[in-house]
């Protein structure tokens, strides 16, 4: 991701990394979008805050579910507690794999609500998943 960047400036004023609900935090040990986000922070000196946007709902994992119970999975499970924060930012969500992009979305309607000037996704990978056939 830091190679992508390179010498390009980033035009945002605030990284985001996708949290993970507490439970699923202490399951996991660590939050890999966190870690992401932190060393692109490393790299363009661009603040990250990893407290303002949480998941307020506990979601099964998106890798176990198809297209449209992703989308509804995360539908609402992302909130934010400190609009002061992101209000009138633009923000750099970062994630690591991407498949349907229902949880970025999610999360970007949060931050937007809350005040959000814009939200762009930044992610490590973007998966590619054969459709259902039922």
């Amino acid at each position: 991701m830091c190679d992508y960047l390179g010498g390009r400036t980033l035009r945002t004023q605030l990284i985001m990394p996708v949290p993970l609900h507490p439970e699923r935090l202490k399951t996991r040990g660590y939050n890999q979008s966190a870690l992401l986000a932190q060393e692109i922070s490393r790299h363009t000196a661009v603040p990250v805050d990893e407290g303002a946007l949480i998941r307020h709902r506990h979601t099964q994992p998106q890798v176990t579910l198809h297209a449209q119970e992703r989308w509804q999975n995360v539908a609402g499970a992302f909130s934010v507690v400190q609009p002061e924060i992101v209000r009138g930012k633009r923000i750099v969500l970062v994630d690591d794999v991407m498949t349907t992009g229902a949880t970025l979305k999610a999360c970007a309607q949060a931050l937007k609500e809350a005040g959000a000037a814009s939200v762009w996704g930044f992610t490590l990978a973007r998966a590619r998943r054969k459709p259902h056939v039922a």
